[in-house]
């Protein structure tokens, strides 16, 4: 039986525009000398998938929608994947810069993705600089989260430069339900919904101050302090929740409704350096990205004239993955919300502060179960999530401001890894700007020693942004012992 997504995963689906995109990807850049006949080939990679397509689910997973909206999708495998159709070539003009190939990039990544099929493309880029070679792949946010998504990307790739065997697959197919029991089971949730909506609504209320949204509500955070000071936390006892930071957004250039355009920027800093910072002020490895990057931010809106009093907001993907306990497909992220100090000149003192808002962070997510949100956002009926998701969606960006960038650190394996003989040289993450999280996400991936970075903005909203690489760079030895 096809597996149905979760309402986080709908939701990704539902508040999808033209300029609100909700697909990950990455860019993966190749080094070919090491593949047979030192060439990376179409033929060879869809070949590569072919084989392996099992490995990676996505892959092979396309939407079947329930009539009438009356509940969440549920997803079906196709055996067959038209992979001439997913995977596609292209090359840069001379001289194939980082330049050149950013710029391609953003083009590939501001495409909307077709929901009649299943929800990922992949290209192979050529003609870059040095013999170089680059695959951008993206899939939908409904299908995989970050996690999962550098989990895909492991199944399609290998230690050495001779690829491995793979069993065949002999896994039965997952299929969706037949159209009457799709309708049955959408109209025994609606029956349930009240008795869940309650249930959403006592473990909602003392957390108000946890929804990146309804955080800034004027009077929302002081409810929630006000109900846990009476010792109400839901369903779930322990002990009492430490409150979060108040948060008040600044308008910057980058705050606002977005464009479908994007600008791409990336590059690597060595995390070797990173580590000796990290060793140096008694701080996590996380805590320096989130510095790096405070550093940068602050250092480009000076340049402008466009630095605001206050620190920024930045929007904190999280995987709750592994906490749960079952094998569930669906997505497992959250997002917490924290201050970054763009409004502190001093670069030891913005890392001091960093680490104690991180720490105030994690304190709070390890006391509150971080999958309480998923839980319960089941809550709501399909029928009426859509139309609730892109209101909320429309009223947070217009009226209620409620991060200004996001920020997202992801580990990754550190040791090289190959796809059809060509060793990766790196691996730079490609995430997702929207009207609520603001005009620039700046993503972390750490692989073999280095600490890749890729950066994406609103075309308008962000003309220059491959400052903020030599920005991140300055910053880092800024930092150093």
């Amino acid at each position: 039986m096809g597996r149905q997504l979760s309402a986080l995963d709908a939701q990704f689906l539902n508040f999808e525009t033209a300029a609100n995109l909700a697909h990950i990807a990455g860019l993966t850049v190749l080094d070919p000398t090491s593949a047979p006949g030192g060439v990376v080939t179409k033929a060879g990679i869809i070949d590569l998938l072919r084989k392996r397509a099992h490995l990676a689910p996505p892959l092979r997973r396309r939407l079947v929608e329930v009539p009438f909206g009356l509940d969440h999708p549920y997803w079906a495998e196709d055996r067959e994947v038209d992979f001439d159709y997913h995977v596609r070539e292209l090359a840069l003009p001379p001289p194939g810069n980082d330049h050149q190939l950013g710029e391609q990039v953003a083009r590939l990544h501001g495409r909307r993705l077709d929901r009649r099929k299943p929800l990922w493309e992949l290209y192979l880029i050529h003609g870059l600089a040095g013999g170089r070679v680059a695959i951008y792949t993206k899939v939908h946010h409904a299908a995989i989260d970050g996690i999962e998504g550098a989990e895909v990307l492991a199944a399609l790739m290998d230690l050495t430069p001779e690829p491995r065997e793979v069993e065949p697959d002999d896994e039965p197919l997952e299929t969706a339900p037949d159209l009457p029991e799709m309708v049955t089971r959408g109209f025994s949730r609606l029956l349930d919904n009240p008795s869940a909506v309650l249930r959403f609504v006592s473990n909602a209320v003392p957390r108000l101050d946890e929804l990146p949204v309804v955080a800034q509500i004027p009077g929302a955070g002081l409810v929630a302090r006000l109900i846990r000071g009476l010792g109400w936390t839901g369903d779930t006892p322990g002990p009492e929740l430490p409150d979060l930071p108040r948060l008040t957004v600044p308008r910057t250039p980058f705050s606002g409704p977005i464009t479908p355009h994007r600008r791409f920027a990336f590059g690597r800093l060595p995390l070797a350096d990173v580590k000796k910072v990290k060793n140096t002020h008694g701080v996590t490895v996380n805590d320096v990205v989130m510095a790096l990057c405070a550093t940068a931010v602050r250092r480009w809106l000076v340049q402008r004239d466009e630095l605001p009093a206050e620190p920024l907001v930045v929007g904190i993907p999280f995987s709750t993955r592994g906490e749960a306990d079952d094998d569930s497909i669906a997505n497992q992220v959250l997002l917490a919300t924290t201050t970054i100090p763009t409004d502190v000149a001093d670069p030891v003192a913005r890392l001091s502060i960093v680490s104690t808002a991180m720490a105030a962070v994690k304190e709070r997510f390890s006391v509150a179960p971080a999958t309480w949100l998923l839980e319960f956002s089941q809550a709501m009926p399909a029928a009426l999530s859509g139309l609730a998701d892109r209101a909320a969606f429309r009223l947070a960006a217009r009226t209620v401001p409620v991060m200004n960038l996001m920020i997202s650190n992801v580990p990754g394996p550190q040791l090289p890894l190959y796809i059809c003989g060509a060793r990766v040289l790196a691996q730079f993450p490609v995430s997702v700007i929207t009207d609520v999280s603001g005009g620039i996400n700046i993503t972390v991936f750490s692989y073999d020693g280095f600490l890749d970075v890729g950066i994406v903005a609103d075309r308008e909203m962000v003309p220059d942004i491959w400052d903020f690489i030599d920005y991140l760079q300055d910053a880092l030895a800024e930092l150093m012992p």
